[in-house]
């Protein structure tokens, strides 16, 4: 307990009390000069978007980290199937020690409840990317419709994809 009775229990800094409302702090060695200090965090923490939170859960998947069924409820008709072929060759898989990083994401809304997005994956010194294509239901979930990676497509269905 604090012998100081100017000064709440539990407070560390040497300033008194205010010498009037609103004005300086007063201390043994004048007035305060020292700005208060801000708070760490500057801003407050986003959830991802879509297209960041898909991509993250694809490499873990293509990398082998994670299972295909992880992904059960996020894929749209054959995606899951295709999906499912691709992932046994964990074609992100790490490369001479080093595991495979999301290192860029960014997508774009052509149309409403369709995102189309690309990410940049690194591992190693190899860089790799993939592109993919997420469509919103009527239960407003996203959903991966089609992905595409080094050359390797997997469609679900979309009208003009080969």
């Amino acid at each position: 307990m604090s012998t100081d009775r100017t000064r709440p229990a539990g407070r560390r800094d040497q300033s008194g009390p205010r010498s009037e409302p609103g004005g300086p702090r007063s201390t043994p060695g004048g007035p305060r000069s020292v700005p208060p200090q801000r708070s760490r965090r500057l801003q407050p923490h986003r959830p991802p978007r879509p297209h960041q939170w898909f991509a993250e859960r694809l490499l873990a998947v293509l990398s082998g980290q994670r299972p295909v069924h992880w992904m059960l409820g996020h894929t749209i008709g054959e995606a899951y199937d295709q999906l499912a072929e691709l992932a046994p060759s964990t074609p992100l898989r790490a490369t001479h020690g080093s595991r495979p990083v999301l290192r860029h994401c960014r997508g774009a809304q052509p149309a409403t409840g369709v995102v189309e997005a690309f990410a940049s994956i690194a591992a190693g010194d190899r860089v790799r990317a993939m592109a993919f294509r997420l469509e919103q239901g009527a239960d407003q979930r996203w959903r991966c419709a089609a992905v595409e990676l080094g050359g390797e497509r997997l469609t679900a269905g979309i009208p003009g994809c080969r």
